[in-house]
């Protein structure tokens, strides 16, 4: 029976660099999908509506690792390919058995926003796959297949928001335990993603954060668990910088929550500021464009607080507002901002 495995793209509200070293996000799972429409097959054969070529790979069938077998993601092509190929391989290290499909991949995630779209289609590929496992598990799959088709080593956040969305809610995630709890959006809340520079993770900097963040735990512990005063006794001034973001960001993931959840959307904001100008100075992963946006938008009325989303270096920005805020206009030059509602995660179901 054709099916359509549906994941949700997501934006990040408070949280950025945290979730490699186990601390805390608050994100939540996005009302724009990657869908993969499919039927049985006992090989992969996909097209995409918004690239071209055709993904064709027979499936490995054993072995503890997919690679020892000659099954290699980064290798396929077209490129776009290797995000659906890397879930096959990371479900066979953990011990699943990935079914075959053919079909066609759609999308409304903006593709190169920050609004993780790699996770979207990896997640919706595990589904078509038809894993079967528990929201953590298929996450883990998802980010372990990102590792295997590119060189980004990023965290659980992406594929876990789109696996565990709740529709109106937000999510607090520790990136340690993997405790999701959901805070409800205030009715009187808008959020906003404005498309600020399309960017790529694959060939950035990110993989140097990550290094400069575990250099910092070498001297300090896990940062999920330091304080600013440990912070101050690393020597080297660019991984105390480093080290100074994550541990006061794990903060403001608390603070932001207790503000949402009292619908201070005043002092929610005032926090994402404090957010972005951290990782504007302390991780250096802003751009003058975002800082640019950032400063534009916050003078929009009805704007509470503006910050650069997602890994960085590129990307979107993300606005929460009053309900009643217009931030669809466009703005110097930029792409008009669109309008993003909470939702719910990954799901697959019979094709209509």
């Amino acid at each position: 029976m054709p099916q359509v495995a549906r994941a949700p793209g997501r934006v990040n509200l408070i949280g950025d660099h945290t979730d490699y070293t186990g601390g805390l996000v608050m994100p939540m799972a996005i009302d724009r999908a990657t869908t993969i429409e499919f039927e049985p097959s006992n090989d992969v054969r996909l097209t995409s509506g918004d690239f071209a070529g055709t993904v064709q790979f027979a499936l490995p069938t054993s072995g503890s690792l997919a690679s020892s077998n000659g099954f290699a993601p980064a290798t396929v092509t077209p490129t776009w390919g290797r995000y659906v190929a890397g879930v096959a391989a990371a479900m066979i290290e953990r011990g699943f058995s990935p079914r075959g499909f053919a079909g066609q991949v759609l999308t409304t995630v903006p593709i190169g926003g920050g609004l993780s779209s790699s996770a979207a289609l990896e997640v919706a590929a595990a589904l078509a796959f038809g894993i079967e496992a528990d929201s953590a598990t298929i996450a883990a799959v998802c980010r372990r297949a990102e590792h295997l088709a590119t060189s980004v080593p990023c965290g659980i956040m992406d594929q876990l928001t789109s696996v565990a969305g709740v529709r109106d809610h937000a999510l607090v995630i520790d990136c340690h335990s993997l405790d999701v709890t959901a805070v409800a959006m205030p009715e009187s809340a808008s959020v906003w993603v404005v498309p600020v520079s399309s960017r790529t993770l694959d060939g950035s900097e990110y993989p140097a954060r990550v290094a400069q963040c575990a250099a910092a735990e070498a001297e300090v512990g896990p940062l999920r668990l330091a304080d600013l005063a440990m912070v101050e006794r690393i020597g080297d001034p660019v991984i105390r910088a480093r080290a100074r973001h994550v541990v006061s960001e794990n903060q403001r993931v608390r603070d932001f929550a207790t503000a949402l959840s009292a619908g201070d959307l005043r002092e929610a904001g005032r926090i994402m500021y404090e957010g972005h100008r951290s990782l504007r100075d302390d991780f250096a992963t802003s751009t003058p464009s975002m800082d640019d946006a950032v400063e534009q938008l916050g003078k929009i009325r009805g704007v509470h607080g503006v910050r650069m989303t997602g890994g960085g270096f590129g990307g979107c920005v993300v606005v929460l507002a009053d309900d009643d805020a217009d931030v669809s206009a466009p703005l110097a030059g930029r792409l008009a901002g669109m309008r993003v509602r909470a939702a719910d995660g990954a799901s697959v179901s019979p094709r209509v």
